[in-house]
């Protein structure tokens, strides 16, 4: 059995929320808190978030005991980009994309 929650629009671009997922991919859901929560990175923030989520969704959902629980596949994908522009010099204009992400996080059971 697998739970798994997601989190939409995301204002992180998908490569700074990869860096942090490629830490906790595969790892016990009990050593994911402890490395998300001493992990100097915004992004570390919103996966704590969501994976608090994915074990209260295993545990409500699935009946499933939350000591055992593995982070199974953790991935990001792009979301819509933000296009903003900034004025710079003689009337031109540069855009500034503002990335989004979408990011998913399955637990499963291990035996």
């Amino acid at each position: 059995m697998e739970a798994k929650a997601v989190a939409k629009y995301i204002r992180m671009s998908p490569m700074k929320v990869g860096v942090v997922l490629d830490l906790i991919r595969g790892k016990n859901v009990n050593e994911a808190f402890a490395i998300l929560k001493y992990t100097p990175k915004d992004a570390a923030e919103v996966l704590y978030k969501l994976l608090k989520s994915a074990v209260a969704n295993a545990e409500n959902n699935n009946n499933l005991d939350p000591a055992r629980l593995v982070v199974a596949e953790a991935h990001v994908g792009p979301a819509p980009i933000l296009k903003r522009f900034r004025p710079r010099a003689q009337g031109r204009a540069y855009r500034i994309n503002k990335r989004t992400s979408h990011i998913t996080l399955v637990v499963k059971e291990i035996a």
